[in-house]
This record gives C-alpha cells, sequence and structure tokens, in this order.
C-alpha cells in the first residue's frame, strides 16, 4: 500500500507524515492492508496495553519481537494475546546476563513508576526512579531508531526527566514530551500519563503530541484539535450493556461476563453504598447523609480525597482506575447506579480492552494487571505518530 494514503507537509525543513492521517487510516483498516511490520520490543510489559495499542487489534501493524515483565502473572497474560513468550525476570539481571536482544525498530514500555508516586513524595531515593536507564540500554542494545517511554505525570519536569533526556540525546536520539489524558484519544477514563518519545532521524515535536480525537463536551467543541472529534466516550458506552453481575468468583462462561462478578459485601458496606444513591456522591456525602456509618478517619480527614468512596456518572468518562478499583473506599469506582463497586469487566472496559483479550491469574492478579495498564486506545495514537515518523523518513 502507498504512502499516498497519508497527508504530508513541510516543516522545519522536513516532509512530514501527518500523525492525524495515520490515525484516518488506521481507522478505515487501510493500514492492516501494507506489508511492512515494524518490530517492537516492550519492556515493564504488564499484560500488555501498549502492545495492543500496536496491534492489529487496534488497526497497526507493528510486530512485537520481545518482551519482558517482572510479574509471572502479568507474563502469562501478555503471552496468551501475543503469541511470544514474555520473558519473566528483572530487566537488570537480564541485562547482566548477557541476554540476547533482538533487533527492532521501536522500544516502548512504562518503567514502573511508584518512585514517582504522589504517594511517595518522600522516597526521594527510591531506586524504582532508576528503571529507566536499562529501558534505554535496551534501546541501544536493540539498534531502534524510536523508543516510547510511558510513566506518571510526575515524572515530566523531574531530574531524572533531564537526565533520560541527556542521556537519549547523547545516544543520538531527539525527544519530546507530553502529558496526555486518555479520555482525549478515545477511552472512557480521564487518565492521565506521561510519554516521552525518541528519534534518531527526525525530531518528534513534529508530530507529537498527537491531536485530541475526542473532546470534554462540557468545556464545548474545540474544533482545531482534529478534523472529526467526537464527544469523551462515557462509563455508559463503556459498560452500559452489561447485566447485573453474577457471583464473587471469576466465572467459566464466556466473555464479558466471565470477569463480570461481584463482591460480597458486610452489611456495613452495603448501608454505606445505599446510603449514596445518586451520581457522583463521595465520602462528604456520606458522612452529612449517615455520619454514625462513615468511618472516622474519614470524618477527620477534612479536606482531600473528594473521589473516596465516590459513585461514577453514568455520562462522564470514569476517573483513573488503579488496580485496587474493586475496593470503594480507594476511590471512584461504585457503579453509576447499582449499589456495589464496579467489576473487573468494566473495569477493563473503562481501560479500553476489547472483551476478546485474555486475562489469566487470581481476581487481585487480573486487577493489578488491569489498573496498572497503559489504555489501548491511547497507545493506538501513539503508534500513529511512531508511524507518521517512520512514513516521514521514507518520503523525505
Amino acid at each position: 500500500m502507498a504512502s499516498s494514503m497519508f497527508r504530508f507537509q513541510r516543516r522545519n525543513g522536513f516532509k512530514v507524515c501527518e500523525e492525524d492521517s495515520v490515525y484516518a487510516a488506521r481507522a478505515s483498516g487501510s493500514l492492516l492492508r501494507r506489508r511492512n511490520r515494524p518490530r517492537i520490543i516492550d519492556l515493564f510489559a504488564g499484560a500488555g496495553g501498549m502492545s495492543l495499542g500496536f496491534s492489529e487489534d487496534f488497526g497497526h501493524r507493528f510486530q512485537v519481537v520481545w518482551a519482558n515483565d517482572f510479574d509471572k502473572n502479568a507474563a502469562k497474560t501478555y503471552s496468551a494475546n501475543f503469541g511470544i513468550p514474555c520473558v519473566v525476570g528483572d530487566i537488570l539481571k537480564i541485562l547482566k546476563d548477557n541476554a540476547e536482544i533482538p533487533a527492532a525498530d521501536v522500544v516502548i514500555g512504562g518503567p514502573p513508576c511508584q518512585g514517582f508516586s504522589l504517594l511517595n513524595k518522600k522516597r526521594s531515593g527510591d531506586p524504582r526512579k532508576q528503571l529507566w536507564r536499562p529501558f534505554i540500554d535496551v534501546v541501544l542494545k536493540s539498534g531502534a531508531s524510536i523508543f516510547v517511554m510511558e510513566n506518571v505525570p510526575q515524572l515530566l519536569g523531574s531530574p531524572e526527566h533531564n537526565q533520560i533526556k541527556q542521556l537519549a540525546e547523547k545516544a543520538g536520539f531527539m525527544t519530546a514530551s507530553a502529558k496526555l489524558c486518555a479520555a482525549d484519544y478515545g477511552a472512557p477514563q480521564t487518565r492521565w500519563r506521561a510519554f516521552i518519545i525518541g528519534c534518531k532521524f527526525m525530531n518528534p515535536e513534529l508530530v507529537f503530541p498527537p491531536k485530541k480525537t475526542h473532546y470534554n463536551p462540557r468545556n464545548g467543541h474545540v474544533p482545531d484539535l482534529f478534523r472529526h472529534p467526537e464527544p469523551w466516550r462515557t462509563v455508559r458506552d463503556a459498560i452500559g450493556n452489561l447485566p447485573i453481575p453474577e457471583g464473587s468468583q471469576i466465572r467459566t462462561v464466556p466473555a464479558p461476563l466471565d470477569l463480570h462478578f461481584g463482591r460480597t459485601p458486610t452489611e456495613i458496606s452495603l448501608k454505606r453504598y445505599t446510603a449514596i444513591p445518586k451520581e457522583g456522591m463521595n465520602r462528604f456525602d456520606l458522612q452529612k447523609i449517615a455520619p454514625e456509618i462513615t468511618p472516622q478517619c474519614w470524618i477527620r480527614k477534612t479536606s482531600g480525597g473528594t473521589d473516596l468512596f465516590g459513585r461514577l456518572w453514568w455520562d462522564r468518562p470514569a476517573f483513573t482506575i488503579r488496580t485496587e478499583f474493586f475496593k470503594p473506599e480507594k476511590g471512584r469506582y461504585l457503579h453509576p447506579a447499582q449499589h456495589r463497586p464496579i467489576t473487573h469487566r468494566e473495569a477493563a472496559r473503562l481501560q479500553g480492552f476489547p472483551d476478546t483479550f485474555k486475562f489469566i491469574g487470581t481476581k487481585v492478579d487480573i486487577a493489578k494487571q488491569i489498573g496498572n495498564a497503559v489504555p489501548p486506545p491511547l497507545a493506538a495514537r501513539i503508534a500513529d505518530v511512531v508511524c507518521a515518523l517512520f512514513e516521514s523518513k521514507k518520503s523525505g
């Protein structure tokens, strides 16, 4: 398939492929007819949310040739969905043992981010902040000309961010970075993530960050973001057609009902759920309506945590889906109408995973895999940028 399906512009002396034209070609299915399949390595891969966005399931033609994660259950999920073994182990040890790293065009991945988390402000020496170093080592060993690093927004502007840029530039990469909201790119969730893209042959700032394909209807339509933007996808769009969940365990039935199970709440938990029946309510509403069943720690904490024990809104995206989405006291995870937290299937859909994606492990294992994943629709827009960079190189 010729590159005539894409639009090009002259920018800073480069003939640049416009990433939104890649999006249009992907949406039409045209990219799947192309023969070229850039090779990918996925590090800290988890269940594979990032790889999924680069895959045929989302209209791309990238080919994963190697993947790694420390979590054996996440690696099993990855292998089951992508057809290649996901190497289990500490990437530092793998590199120390001189394991063979295959040649690749692109390295993607999200080094563990807890060291940058707002929950770990005091951990200035947290070693998890330095796991970007083996990521760059793999980029160099594989000969990749592009890398995509994903992390929490707190990475940008940090000393580590500056170190990453300096090391990448020393290795011949130009870099671009931005904080992106998943809802702006088709995921029904207002999850913010940071991305750093490095490219050896062209400044990635010419095509990154990608144009937003979706917009917040409560802020009004912003026409200059994309040619035909759509309103944010909502909780109703994602989970509105699911029936009432059954049981409290993973079920041996076809998807989506296999992961659509509930919990067995305590009597006090059920009273708390029913005390705040309206969309958008949270722990502060619980305290006003039923202080006698409100935990004392919440009563003493008079500020912050407005999403704790919160109900989702039907006609808005979900808030960030974390690894303990089945615990309402951890965030805004109550179903908009039913007196229960969201199910594993609902959380997976709110992340943007198709029902055909297979998760392997216990309930807790799968919840961790879902919550730690990059929303695949967001990853797919990043893949559009990577595709645009390669097309620009071919046509330049």
